[in-house]
């Protein structure tokens, strides 16, 4: 029998929309009897009041329904996740514990930056994609440059299963390529759907599209090209939606839909192609996993006969309920009040309770099975990227990356009184959004937090006054450098100390220097010969000097990267422990680092603005007063599109500088590039 559960993420660059169709796509379903809308602060998605304030998706909600088609009722997981960049961990613990993804694109601002990154995240996880080009009512719609952007930007192969009667002020509706009939909303709400003939003036380009979508079919799914090359053969519409099917799970293009969900345009048919296309979660290729104590790969069935296996992808402090641990079952099943093995932690705990979330509530259930998304409680200690399973056989699955943070501030209570739930506050939170770093400053004693970005920091200390009641003063916003070394050197360090007992003795002789290739992290050769150092202290020298890098010799930044070779040495055969070599190696970087060049490196953004014309001159100099290089200037839908590289340093307050300079007319957007070597006269500044 079919699995008859989707597991589905919307994503979607900022403002295009998404948490209005995730609002269409709950009231359509029945979840919900009235539609919010974001500018009203009245979603069902959006409970934060921060969300609701800035008409933004901060933490992706997970939403529990059901849609009807035709005789089969499917059950429908939906997380809405943030479209900004300063969210993208929100954005990768989603990817990760999904099966299939909605794209939403707005349709006359098309492919933007973000919805590129978090394409590329939804590739590399191998998850379905079905687009949605959203806002066909707005002025500058233009469904066909949208799927022109798709093919071109995001490198997709689009299959228009859809093309809309008019746009903007005139969109009227669509026509549906597959049943070759047109569709039309007649009431507010958007719930009566006429079905008519395609109109005579929209007959001819309804052929040409659908001739095209049967070609793109017949070069993706073979089955599907032996029909299409047999004249005899009639294509029937079942044909064509089993292709879409097969194609829509190996990913090699993706179905195209339109609508504006504002309007209540273009939703109902949207979620049919959920339920037809996606693929059920026991159809994705087996799950793989480690067994925790070999590292041998397990490879597990998605169905509940399998043994039980899932995945922590949030951690949730409900003030009601305590801590939430929102979990991706993978296989096999639990019922409330079975034992589970955290396998990170080896500790065993009992299940409470097994709830089903719907936005801000909340459904006990009995069990809960492969494919589904719950949350527990009664979980102590779990994090993001926990592995749980059952005790009899532990799986230790794939965790979440964690990208590293970029900016920090200083902070601290206005007030004494608040000092000690301070610490609680942080900790907590920290829990929470893993992509939040919490350190003190050796020097200051300050309190910093980093984030992944300016936005981020500001909802973050927002959270804490307004959920917990906390003022706090905040410094400057500090850039998070890293360090490398430009030259290489060979170097000798010895460790010799006698205490009475046993000594300490380490002796490694090492060449030290950049990497040669574009990787991050430590390059670690070992061309000890003849046992000079015996093998079980190499990885004690690898793991010193992996720790040192966190240090870096210039000002205690972390280093991008090194390559360390590991020479030659000597040990002492009473004397010597592992731990000897992994303190010469940290002894050893901090004296020859600095003869290495070291240089210092910033975060550069990639920015890109949207103005119209007549801000041309002011947002390019704004660019250059910003150390910023542009790499295009683009025309789309009578607006300018600038992209340009402008240090992470460099874009402190931007977003209300460019308002002030462009009289609001201009929108920004950011996303972290690469790290670049800072300038000399910049980096004489930073080094005191």
């Amino acid at each position: 029998m079919k699995n008859k559960t989707r597991n589905i993420g919307i994503i979607a660059h900022v403002d295009a929309g998404k948490t209005t169709l995730s609002e269409r796509l709950l009231y359509y379903t029945g979840l919900i009897h009235k539609i919010g809308n974001v500018d009203d602060g009245n979603t069902t998605m959006d409970k934060d009041i921060q969300e609701k304030n800035r008409g933004i998706t901060i933490s992706s909600a997970a939403v529990s329904t059901q849609w009807k088609k035709g005789n089969e009722v499917y059950n429908i997981n939906i997380i809405d996740t943030p479209g900004h960049i300063d969210f993208a961990v929100e954005v990768e613990r989603s990817l990760r514990v999904l099966d299939s993804v909605v794209a939403v694109f707005c349709a006359s601002s098309g492919v933007q930056p973000q919805t590129e990154n978090v394409w590329f995240q939804a590739e590399k996880h191998g998850t379905s994609k079905i687009c949605f080009i959203n806002k066909m009512d707005r002025i500058g719609a233009d469904f066909f440059a949208v799927l022109k952007d798709i093919e071109t930007k995001l490198d997709a192969v689009p299959m228009a299963l859809q093309i809309p009667i008019g746009a903007e002020d005139n969109f009227k509706g669509i026509i549906d390529l597959i049943q070759q009939k047109a569709l039309y909303w007649t009431d507010e709400n958007g719930e009566t759907i006429l079905e008519k003939e395609i109109p005579e003036d929209y007959r001819a380009d309804a052929d040409e599209y659908r001739m095209q979508l049967l070609e793109t079919i017949a070069g993706h799914d073979e089955i599907f090209f032996e029909l299409f090359m047999e004249a005899e053969h009639e294509i029937t519409v079942e044909n064509i939606i089993n292709a879409i099917q097969r194609i829509c799970k190996s990913g090699a293009a993706v179905p195209v839909l339109c609508g504006s969900a504002f309007k209540n345009k273009g939703v109902q048919p949207l979620l049919d192609a959920v339920v037809t296309y996606f693929p059920g979660p026991d159809e994705i290729a087996d799950i793989c996993g480690k067994d925790p104590q070999t590292e041998e790969s397990i490879m597990l069935q998605r169905n509940e006969m399998e043994s039980f296996a899932g995945l922590v992808f949030k951690v949730v402090i409900d003030k009601h309920m305590g801590r939430l641990a929102m979990l991706r079952i993978y296989s096999g099943k639990i019922k409330s009040g079975d034992t589970v093995l955290n396998v990170r932690t080896g500790e065993s705990f009992r299940v409470s309770r097994i709830l089903q979330m719907q936005s801000d509530k909340s459904l006990s259930i009995e069990e809960g099975q492969a494919g589904d998304i719950v949350a527990l409680t009664g979980i102590k200690d779990a994090k993001t990227g926990d592995s749980l399973s059952s005790a009899e056989r532990p799986v230790l699955l794939e965790t979440i990356m964690i990208p590293a943070p970029v900016i920090r501030v200083s902070i601290e209570p206005k007030t004494n009184h608040d000092e000690k739930s301070f610490g609680l506050v942080l900790a907590k939170i920290q829990e929470e959004d893993p992509s939040l770093v919490l350190e003190k400053d050796r020097q200051t004693g300050e309190t910093l937090l980093s984030g992944l970005g300016e936005l981020h920091l500001e909802v973050t200390l927002e959270k804490i006054r307004l959920n917990h009641g906390i003022e706090i003063n905040q410094g400057q916003p500090k850039v998070s450098y890293r360090e490398i070394l430009t030259t290489t050197k060979v170097h000798r360090e010895k460790l010799s100390k006698q205490n009475g007992g046993s000594g300490q003795f380490a002796d490694i002789s090492f060449e030290i220097g950049p990497r040669n290739d574009e990787e991050q992290g430590l390059e670690f050769i070992n061309q000890i010969k003849g046992g000079v150092i015996p093998g079980e202290f190499i990885p004690s020298v690898e793991k010193g000097f992996r720790e040192a890098m966190e240090n870096g010799p210039l000002k205690n930044y972390p280093l991008e990267s090194m390559r360390i070779t590991l020479l030659d040495g000597s040990f002492h055969a009473q004397d010597s422990a592992a731990f000897d070599f992994e303190i010469a190696a940290r002894d050893g970087f901090k004296a020859a680092a600095k003869g290495c060049s070291p240089k210092l490196m910033e975060p550069v953004m990639q920015v890109e603005i949207q103005s119209i014309e007549e801000y041309t001159g002011a947002i390019t100099a704004d660019i250059n007063r910003r150390r910023g290089i542009i790499t295009s200037i683009e025309e789309r839908s009578g607006r300018k599109l600038f992209t340009a590289e402008i240090p992470l340093a460099s874009t402190f307050g931007y977003i209300s500088d460019l308002r002030t300079l462009t009289s609001g007319r201009a929108s920004i957007s950011m996303k972290l590039s690469h790290y670049a070597l800072v300038p000399d006269f910049i980096a004489n500044t930073l080094i005191i």
